[in-house]
């Protein structure tokens, strides 16, 4: 992970900055990836699983032995996790390896997996890349229900301008690293600097 060279992020009003990568998540932030990351020869079920670590209180030797503490907790888990997937759709591909799936599930698995953790907040990089335009409309829908279904606040990084459009209620604009806009999709589309940098000036204009 990439260390910033100053500021702050702050959650809570604690600086996440100092705290490691699991401390993080431990706080109720999730995040998915702009690439995939699901392991490939794991079943959905399987991998949508792994977002529960932080939920098993049981030791290795416990899971070893397979206690009756042990089995209770997987079993509890297990029931989160289908119930999970069945809330996104998900749940006639449990068995399937991740391999197997189409890009468009797979991105559908790996939200998933993140929203596992139960989180307070949801990171979303680039959730729409990669995918065709219905498979697009299909993300859309499925992160407004998991905000308004779920109550998740989502902070995502997107450039399909129709996306931002339609599911933000505040949108921050950068150019070239810099952030020249702030405000509603109301204000975003009205703002002069967002025109000029990504829509451009006409001579008429100037």
């Amino acid at each position: 992970l990439y260390k910033p060279d100053g500021g702050r992020i702050l959650f809570e009003d604690e600086n996440l900055l100092s705290l490691k990568p699991h401390q993080v998540a431990n706080r109720g932030i999730a995040r998915t990836f702009q690439n995939i990351e699901l392991f490939n020869e794991m079943t959905v079920l399987e991998n949508v699983l792994t977002g529960r670590h932080f939920y098993y209180r049981s030791g290795v030797m416990s899971n070893f032995f397979a206690t009756r503490r042990s089995k209770a907790e997987e079993g509890k888990n297990r029931d989160y996790i289908l119930d999970l997937l069945h809330f996104l759709n998900l749940e006639s591909f449990k068995d399937q390896k991740a391999v197997d799936l189409s890009f468009g599930i797979q991105k559908r698995v790996e939200l998933a997996r993140a929203m596992a953790l139960n989180p307070k907040i949801l990171l979303l990089d680039e959730p729409a890349g990669g995918l065709n335009p219905q498979e697009t409309e299909n993300l859309m829908d499925l992160i407004q229900l998991i905000r308004d279904e779920r109550g998740i606040s989502i902070l995502l990084v997107e450039h399909d301008m129709r996306l931002v459009m339609g599911l933000s209620d505040r949108i921050c604009v950068l150019h070239f690293g810099q952030k020249i806009a702030e405000g509603t999709p109301k204000e975003i589309q009205q703002n002069k600097n967002v025109i000029e940098a990504y829509l451009g000036t006409t001579k008429h204009d100037a």
